[in-house]
C-alpha cells in the first residue's frame, strides 16, 4: 500500500459499504463518494468519515484529489462508469463481474491501455489469504497433478420480482452475481476452458436461477460449479489431484479454513488466517501495489483473463438461451 493513492467510491450500495468499511479499518485513504443523489453521497461520507461528497459520478470521477475509483454500481453500468472514470484519468477497480459482456469488456479494457491506467476487477476473492496459500500448495506441487475443481455458490434470496437480483434490466440472476464466483476460481486454476456446457432454470421474471456448468481443458482436467439464487447449498469447494486434495469450508469464497488431504485420509496441512473484516482490503492494496510499479495489469488477474472470463459468460448465457434489455 502507498500513501499516495486516494480512493473514490462511485455509488453507495451494499457492497460500496463493506468495501469501504475493509478499506477504512485498514489504513486506506477514502478521499471522495460519489451518488446519485447529494443526500445519499452526504449519508455515506458521514458514516466513514469521507472529505468530499459529490451528488453526481461524473463530479467525482473529475475530483481532482482522487486517484483511483471503485465503480460498484450495478452490472449493466459498469463499463459506462468504468470509461467515464478512465475519461477522466483515474485508476479504476470494477466490481464483478466486469461488465454485461465480452463486447464492453474489451472496449473497457482497450481505453485503459490507451490511458495507461490500471482496470482490476474486484474479485476480491483471488487475494484472501486462504486463495494465496492454495496456489502455493499447488505450485508446489503437493497435489500432483490437479484435475478437478468442484465448487459451488448457493443463496436462498429474494423472490421478490423488483428485486434487483430478480430484474434482467439490471443484470440480475445467479450467473453474474452468483457464478462468477466459481467460474473465477476455474480460471485461476485451469485457465480457459477448451469446453463449455451448461444448464439452467429460470424465474418467473426471466432471470436465471440455477445454472449449473462442467468444463474440460486440454490437459483432461475437468471444473464443475453450480449458481443458484433460490436454493441455499454449502459453498464449499474440492480441488483434487492425483496425489492429495484440498476441501475449502464454506464459504469458500470468503475468509475460511481448508485442509490439505492425502487419499488415504491423512491430514497433510490445515490452514486457518486471521482477517479483518470481510477481506475485500486485499484486492486495494494489490491495486495500490500495481500502480506503484507502473502497471496497468496484474498477475493474479490480469486483464486478458477478466476478457477471457466474460467470453465464457457470454457461451454459457449462449447456451442456456439468456440475454439481457440493450443486447
Amino acid at each position: 500500500m502507498t500513501d499516495a493513492l486516494r480512493w473514490g467510491i462511485l455509488a453507495t450500495g451494499g457492497i460500496a459499504h463493506m468495501f469501504t468499511s475493509d478499506l477504512v479499518a485498514n489504513g486506506f485513504t477514502v478521499q471522495a463518494v460519489g451518488s446519485r443523489s447529494q443526500e445519499s453521497a452526504d449519508a455515506f461520507a458521514a458514516e466513514f468519515d469521507i472529505p468530499h461528497a459529490h451528488a453526481d459520478y461524473a463530479a467525482l470521477a473529475a475530483d481532482p484529489e482522487v486517484d483511483i475509483i471503485y465503480v460498484s454500481t450495478p452490472h449493466p453500468f459498469h463499463a459506462e462508469h468504468a470509461t467515464l472514470a478512465l475519461n477522466a484519468g483515474k485508476h479504476v477497480l470494477v466490481e464483478k463481474p466486469f461488465t454485461i459482456n465480452a463486447e464492453e469488456a474489451e472496449a473497457v479494457i482497450r481505453l485503459a491501455r490507451e490511458k495507461n491506467l490500471l482496470v482490476l476487477e474486484a474479485m476480491w476473492t483471488r487475494w484472501l489469504p486462504h486463495m494465496v496459500r492454495i496456489r502455493e500448495i499447488i505450485a508446489a506441487g503437493t497435489l500432483g497433478d490437479v484435475r478437478t475443481l468442484i465448487a459451488d455458490h448457493t443463496q436462498d434470496l429474494p423472490d421478490d420480482p423488483g428485486h434487483r437480483l430478480n430484474d434482467l434490466a439490471l443484470g440480475g440472476g445467479a450467473l453474474l452475481d452468483l457464478g462468477i464466483y466459481p467460474i473465477s476460481f476455474s480460471f485461476d486454476l485451469f485457465g480457459e476452458p477448451e469446453t463449455v456446457q451448461a444448464v439452467a432454470t429460470f424465474k418467473e421474471t426471466g432471470a436465471d436461477a440455477q445454472v449449473a456448468t462442467l468444463f474440460r481443458y486440454s490437459g483432461d482436467q475437468v471444473a464443475s460449479t453450480l449458481s443458484a439464487s433460490d436454493t441455499a447449498g454449502p459453498n464449499a469447494a474440492m480441488v483434487l489431484g492425483t496425489d492429495a486434495r484440498i476441501e475449502i469450508d464454506g464459504v469458500w469464497y470468503s475468509p475460511t479454513t481448508f485442509r490439505v488431504v492425502k487419499p488415504d485420509g491423512e491430514v497433510l496441512e490445515s490452514f486457518t488466517a486471521e482477517v479483518t473484516g470481510r477481506g475485500m482490503q486485499f484486492q486495494a492494496a494489490e491495486a495500490e501495489r500495481l500502480i506503484a510499479a507502473g502497471r496497468i495489469s496484474g498477475d493474479i488477474l490480469s486483464t486478458d483473463e477478466t476478457l477471457a472470463i466474460m467470453r465464457t459468460l457470454d457461451t454459457i448465457r449462449d447456451q442456456i438461451g439468456l440475454r439481457y434489455p440493450g443486447e
